[in-house]
């Protein structure tokens, strides 16, 4: 690892005008290729200390050895050079996209004498028209069949046309009518060519000429009774229709566009492209790459431009480019593109209408492609045995971690605090063993004394489950019965529901409140505190049991334990095992900010590589904790938010809340009414009156709420308690 400090150029020496830089390793390699307005002010970023970094960032600078940089006139001489960096050298740190497949092209080579329509892939060539890409190469022989009524192009091979010119005799597609077959002299090259021409201008998306053109042919020859030739035209313009139904209309005023759409996490991002010619989506591409440098959404964008448009020229750039966000210097940019097109480009954010539209369209197709990138990615058995392996490595475990656990706090500042714990088995998750806490021994927000509550009540319920089994028993001591150090087992569970906690058996479905007294909950304020004995006390409220020689319940640990947060929350795991006299389980932390991995008693961090899969599957696991807690939490949150003083009511159900609600406006004014009043509402009597009045008057005030915008008060005026 090299010192930054040890290749840092005096700030003299560095010019404060627009360049282009790059770092070097040891061995002389280009590891990364950037680009800045002032090379002075961008490089000084690099060389900070290295705590202040991004743990991308400075995995980079202390992997170089030196930096070098090249002065150029404009912003847009600096990307033009950038992007031919980054193409001549293949920087390990610097984001590339890849396709995830080779898309098939429509091509027509106009490069040849007699030109040829036909599927293409791989990189263009010059003097070859491209339409698309397209998502499968069926789709483009189903459009080129049928446009070959209408425009009867070559579309043979080299060896076939050449075998038909020796032999005098066309292809079958000669016979049918489908190919002018130049090959025979049917027509010379200059009509072919002409053909060709008219096929790429229809592809382009000047349509409406030639079906215009068609249809007045088709009725002269209707007028002249030549009625077959007339019938003929009729098929050609219902061939062209539905050539252009496959791609149907997204945009209006046959606008010409690119799309561009960013999904991103920590680690990765999908990049989705709708090409859209003559106001139709004329094709679709994706890419996913792994975010190698510390890049955001502007950032991504601009890579995927470069990607898409470097070694583009003309109409292959068009007029307008639609994008998430601008990038950092959008001006160069939409210049760049200008020079590469020859004329104007636009390059913007759909704010209105179709395009914005249709902008939700591309993102949602980019966040499915992140989503299925990475469940392939974590569905194959070989990446989950090695990011198990990479775990077990980093943590210093003895084995694998087949069962891993991880918890998560969620709250509203303060308010419905709730935990979650999801399981992993062989890296996969397994919802029917999901459980959710309700925080019981303190009120407020305190994530610290949260974690240690939920670890304490989880391993307290596996505890009660091994003694019950008789497999450990007590050792009695001076102080209270302490449970014995026990031995992880490997046996896989099929835990019964839980009074304290419930399954998640459908994934993000909404859960149901958890209100169930905890009978082995942490006791008001013994959090943090010494050890006491395990409750052994049989819950009054559970379900009989059966021995069916399933583990019940919490039966089965895990080998790791896994807490979102850093230091602290490790801390106040690993205490409340150390008080039930766990310690076989490790237990480690996700910081979610830099993505670093936290061992207890540890002043530093585990900091795994960037492409670890061992890292990925930390992430989807701790991803899962804080989707499942904040799931739960909205859940309570409503139920909270919907309930209401009358709920109180005994006999007062929703058709008669709904009539008083009605009858007073408000709440509010019903609290202000009498009984006379209330009774005046209707299918409300004296008694009831009464029993409304009574509960009125004893709920507590509900908190005002504040509108955080303007900072007033929000009035009481709806149907239940403010929001």
């Amino acid at each position: 690892m090299a010192d930054p400090s040890s290749y840092r150029p005096k700030p003299g020496q560095i010019p404060d005008s627009p360049g282009v830089y790059k770092f070097r390793d040891e061995h002389r390699r280009v590891i990364y290729v950037g680009k800045a307005k002032n090379l002075r002010q961008r490089l000084a970023n690099y060389f900070q200390d290295l705590a202040a970094l991004h743990p991308r960032t400075r995995t980079m600078v202390t992997t170089a050895a030196s930096v070098e940089w090249t002065v150029v006139s404009t912003e847009v001489e600096a990307l033009q050079l950038e992007y031919s960096w980054i193409k001549e050298f293949d920087p390990r740190f610097n984001v590339k996209y890849r396709d995830d497949k080779s898309y098939p092209y429509l091509a027509v080579t106009l490069n040849e004498e007699f030109p040829r329509v036909q599927v293409m892939r791989g990189a263009k060539k010059k003097g070859v028209r491209y339409f698309g890409p397209y998502g499968h190469a069926w789709a483009i022989r189903e459009t080129v069949d049928l446009m070959l009524r209408v425009f009867p192009v070559r579309t043979c091979s080299a060896g076939v046309f050449k075998n038909a010119a020796r032999t005098g005799r066309p292809c079958l597609l000669g016979y049918i009518g489908k190919c002018s077959a130049p090959c025979v002299g049917r027509v010379t090259p200059e009509e072919h060519r002409e053909l060709a021409v008219d096929f790429c201008d229809f592809m382009a998306g000047r349509t409406g000429t030639y079906i215009r053109r068609l249809e007045k042919d088709m009725m002269a020859a209707a007028e002249e009774m030549e009625y077959e030739r007339a019938a003929r035209l009729r098929d050609d313009v219902e061939a062209l229709k539905r050539a252009m139904e496959k791609s149907a209309v997204v945009l209006a005023d046959a606008t010409d566009a690119d799309l561009i759409a960013v999904a991103e996490d920590d680690l990765e991002a999908a990049v989705q492209i709708f090409h859209v010619r003559g106001g139709r989506v004329r094709g679709q591409r994706g890419w996913v790459t792994d975010k190698v440098e510390n890049v955001d959404t502007s950032g991504l964008v601009e890579h995927a431009l470069q990607q898409l448009y470097g070694e583009e020229t003309g109409d292959s750039v068009p007029k307008e480019v639609l994008v998430p966000a601008l990038p950092e210097h959008p001006d160069a940019v939409s210049q760049w593109l200008a020079d590469r097109r020859g004329s104007q480009v636009s390059l913007r954010i759909p704010q209105r209408g179709d395009k914005k539209d249709l902008m939700t369209t591309v993102q949602r197709n980019a966040q499915q492609a992140l989503g299925l990138h990475k469940t392939k990615r974590a569905s194959d058995l070989t990446t989950r045995s090695r990011a198990l392996e990479e775990i077990a490595e980093a943590l210093g475990l003895d084995t694998a971690p087949l069962r891993i656990e991880c918890f998560d706090i969620s709250h509203l500042q303060g308010d419905d605090v709730v935990a979650s714990m999801v399981v992993f088995e062989d890296g996969l998750a397994r919802k029917s063993e999901y459980r959710r806490f309700q925080i019981k021994g303190f009120e407020g927000q305190d994530d610290v004394r949260s974690m240690h509550e939920v670890i304490g009540r989880r391993f307290k319920r596996y505890l009660q489950e091994k003694e019950r089994t008789g497999e450990w028993e007590e050792t009695p001591a001076p102080s209270g019965p302490v449970p014995a150090p026990h031995t992880a087992s490997t046996a896989p569970a099929v835990p019964a529901a839980d009074p304290d906690t419930t399954p998640d058996p459908v994934g993000p479905t909404p859960d149901p409140v958890d209100t169930t007294p905890d009978p082995v909950g942490t006791t008001p304020g013994s959090v943090g505190t010494t050890p006491g004995p395990v409750d052994t006390t049989p819950d009054p409220d559970a379900e009989p049991r059966e021995d069916d020689g399933r583990p019940k319940r919490f039966a089965y640990p895990p080998q790791l334990v896994v807490v979102d947060g850093g230091q602290p929350q490790v801390a106040a795991a690993k205490r409340a095992l150390d008080e039930l006299g766990i310690d076989d389980i490790a237990v480690c932390g996700l910081a979610k900010r830099l993505e670093e991995v936290w061992l207890p008693e540890d002043d530093d961090p585990v900091v795994l590589p960037r492409s670890s899969e061992g890292l990925y599957l930390l992430q989807r696991v701790r991803d899962e904790a804080h989707r499942f807690a904040i799931t739960y939490q909205r859940a309570k949150r409503a139920k909270r938010i919907r309930s209401s003083p009358l709920d109180a009511v005994a006999g007062l159900g929703e058709t008669r809340k709904q009539a008083l609600i009605k009858h007073f406006g408000s709440v509010k004014k019903l609290k202000q009414a009498t009984i006379d009043e209330i009774c005046e509402a209707p299918g409300i009597g004296r008694r009831t009156a009464e029993s409304v009045a009574i509960a009125l008057a004893s709920a507590a005030p509900a908190t005002p709420a504040v509108n955080t915008a303007t900072g007033e008060i929000i009035e009481e005026d709806d149907g239940g308690s403010t929001t």
